[in-house]
């Protein structure tokens, strides 16, 4: 059997970190144990067609629906043109920038069949930090929503190593669509290596400079095996929906988790609680995939919507509030699904089942994965002892040339940069980001349990908690809240929430200044930018209350 790379375009595997700086991989569980030779998209698509579901749905939306046979025969054609027009070599980068719909869907697994690498990008982001992409990944071909030109094209002209960007929805004689009509829909996927590169995913940069985190497609179908599978559970009449856009790897995590179990999903571009609620009441969907703050504001909107289809609702992309726990669990019946994932192992890889779900808890590491609490020097805590969570498992930290590599990953494991706890049961208990534990007065103080106890309150919407320099404490407890509707930003107010957080939690862990905002800065994801409020309270940014 061959073992060998089948890219000529070798530019991603030379840039890998070395060996002795990965993670250690397992692959003990027998689901896990992948071949060498695997293009994970025969898993994803091509197998259903073979077995003779080829009519059965796979993509939902308001404008087009494909069934598996119809999406592969999109995919195939996508795939000739990458290959046979636009001079796509196996390991070429190829650039997908566009908002959540069918036609993001089939070029990602375009590239991916072709033996080519994604580096996929959310609409949001402006030409500056699309050049970073390119010109870190070195890529050479774009294929873009022509609705996203403008900035594609101003990135294009800073970003030298882009020689070509194809556009689609834009009628053009060049279009992708022009290209594709006629194309056979007929195309053998590369044989790929299971180690193979297939995805570059950007972070959010939440952190600092974005890192471009390096995939094999093996990897595709391990978090589809691990946490999928054995935690999630889903079945194949399934029919999925999520908030998080398709080039961040929780949102795509909606798209392989239906396709591997032959379900559906549903794909709309607009994806704020309003247009959930509504699509879920439409195509009648049972798993949701979306933020904690997401499914609080969609609270006091249920009774507007019929959501009696849904029966698993999953939380990520940051700490679940056990207020908005209990809150869904008594408008739905149902109990949110909390999971902490990152890029850098492509998806969630601490969870629990429904059956096994301790509110306020994360869960447990998910099947075929470890976890551990360690301190700073990366020796083992006891349990019940704060320190830095550690994690290995069958996908893990791969940096794109990028030093932080060397901080991520120590002695074999994943250090994700989260404070947690695990209990004598094995639970582990969200603190913070390492970098959030605020140090007040020789307090240790966790930003999340300040919030959940904030949202509570009924004027609070929305809330963010961070650290502000103090001259007498060090730091003192900063909360910077967006009040519900009604509700009046003075200083009575916010001597009254500081009390009732006394009241909630340990008096000493109160926000000490409070600031009304009228939105908190978040990523693309719906994740609170806790850095750019750090750096609001470093600047010194005024106090409504204190004390």
């Amino acid at each position: 059997m061959k073992t060998h790379s089948a890219h000529l375009d070798t530019f991603a595997r030379d840039h890998l970190p070395p060996h002795d700086l990965w993670p250690q991989f397992i692959f003990t569980r027998s689901e896990l144990q992948y071949p060498e030779r695997l293009n994970c998209v025969v898993q994803f698509l091509d197998r259903w067609v073979e077995l003779g579901h080829g009519d059965e749905p796979c993509i939902v939306s308001p404008n087009i629906s494909y069934s598996y046979s119809e999406l592969q025969h999109l995919v195939n054609r996508i795939a000739n043109v990458l290959v046979g027009k636009l001079g796509l070599v196996t390991g070429g980068r190829v650039l997908l920038r566009s908002a959540n719909n069918p036609m993001m869907v089939a070029t990602y697994l375009a590239v991916l069949k072709a033996g080519g690498i994604v580096v996929a990008t959310m609409p949001l982001l402006r030409a500056r930090e699309v050049a970073y992409a390119i010109q870190k990944a070195e890529v050479a071909l774009a294929l873009c929503d022509g609705r996203l030109a403008d900035e594609m094209e101003k990135a294009r002209s800073i970003a030298p190593s882009l020689k070509r960007v194809v556009y689609w929805g834009t009628g053009d004689p060049g279009s992708l669509e022009t290209l594709i009509a006629d194309a056979s829909p007929d195309f053998s996927p590369v044989d790929t290596a299971s180690d193979d590169i297939c995805l570059i995913a950007f972070t959010s940069g939440t952190t600092g400079e974005p890192k471009g985190t390096m995939h094999f497609h093996r990897d595709m179908l391990a978090v589809c095996d691990g946490y999928a599978r054995n935690v999630l559970r889903a079945r194949k009449e399934d029919r999925f929906i999520g908030s998080a856009p398709l080039a961040f790897t929780f949102g795509f995590g909606g798209v392989l988790f239906p396709m591997h179990i032959g379900a559906s999903f549903v794909v709309v571009e607009n994806t704020g609680p309003d247009d959930l609620l509504a699509a879920i009441e439409r195509y009648r969907v049972t798993v949701c995939f979306t933020v904690p703050t997401a499914y609080r504001t969609m609270l006091g909107k249920l009774a507007e919507h019929d959501v009696s289809s849904l029966r698993k609702c999953v939380s990520a992309g940051e700490t679940l509030p056990k207020p908005t726990f209990d809150a869904w669990l008594k408008a739905t019946g149902l109990k949110l699904m909390d999971g902490i994932g990152s890029t850098e192992l492509l998806h969630i890889f601490i969870s629990a089942s429904e059956d096994g779900i301790r509110p306020g808890a994360t869960g447990k590491p998910v099947p075929g994965y470890e976890a551990k609490i360690v301190d700073d020097e990366g020796n083992d805590l006891p349990a019940g002892t704060v320190g830095r969570l550690a994690v290995r498992g069958p996908t893990g930290c791969r940096y794109l040339s990028d030093d932080r590599q060397r901080k991520y990953v120590q002695r074999g494991w994943n250090i994700t940069g989260d404070t947690y706890i695990m209990d004598a049961d094995g639970y582990f208990w969200y603190q913070s980001r390492s970098d959030d534990m605020i140090v007040s007065a020789g307090y240790n103080i966790a930003g999340p349990d300040v919030e959940a106890a904030l949202l509570t309150h009924p004027a609070v919407a929305e809330c963010g908690v961070v650290g502000a320099p103090d001259e007498a404490r060090g730091m003192i407890v900063k909360a910077y809240v967006v009040l519900a509707s009604g509700a009046a930003a003075d200083a009575a107010l916010a001597s009254a929430l500081q009390e009732h957080v006394k009241r909630e939690i340990a008096p000493y862990k109160y926000p000490r200044a409070i600031e009304f905002v009228d939105q908190l800065p978040k990523t693309e994801t719906g994740k609170l930018k806790r850095f750019t409020l750090r750096q609001m309270a470093q600047a010194g940014s005024p106090r409504v209350a204190a004390e």
